[in-house]
């Protein structure tokens, strides 16, 4: 049976991740290091980044050839220049990077245990540049608990 986790902290902490642009940047340490230092126990980890070309995503950490998969598929679904986008003042990848940042999110919630990310073995937290050049991306990481 759960119980209900009582408030009682709450840290936060921001995160500059530099991209080399289009692919993925590995955020888990700085994120799993930012939960340790608050000192929560249980409770959860918000991550967030206020951006529309980018996402965060928990993803298989083991075998790159994962996101390089999610990568083409993402470039099959929504390919840079397609005709269908109106929305192109930033060049031919702007819209697209929007719109993979709709079907992937900007944020994401860890339950935190004993003071850590409750990741699964094979789980890795990523930021995913959808822009082809490079960016300083903010990262929000709230933790909460106890």
């Amino acid at each position: 049976m759960s119980r209900a986790v009582p408030v009682e902290q709450v840290a936060q902490h921001g995160l500059v991740v530099p991209t080399r642009g289009r692919g993925f940047t590995d955020i888990t340490a700085q994120v799993d290091n930012l939960v340790v230092a608050s000192t929560v126990q249980t409770g959860i980890a918000n991550i967030f980044t206020a951006h529309t070309s980018c996402s965060l995503l928990i993803s298989e950490n083991a075998d790159p050839a994962v996101r390089r998969d999610l990568e083409r598929w993402f470039a099959r679904a929504v390919p840079d220049g397609d005709a269908l986008f109106e929305h192109d003042a930033e060049g031919p990848d702007d819209m697209p990077a929007h719109v993979r940042c709709a079907l992937s999110g900007v944020t994401l919630t860890v339950p935190v245990s004993d003071g850590c990310l409750q990741l699964g073995t094979w789980q890795g937290i990523y930021l995913w540049e959808h822009r082809t050049r490079p960016h300083q991306r903010k990262v929000t990481v709230t933790v909460l608990g106890q």
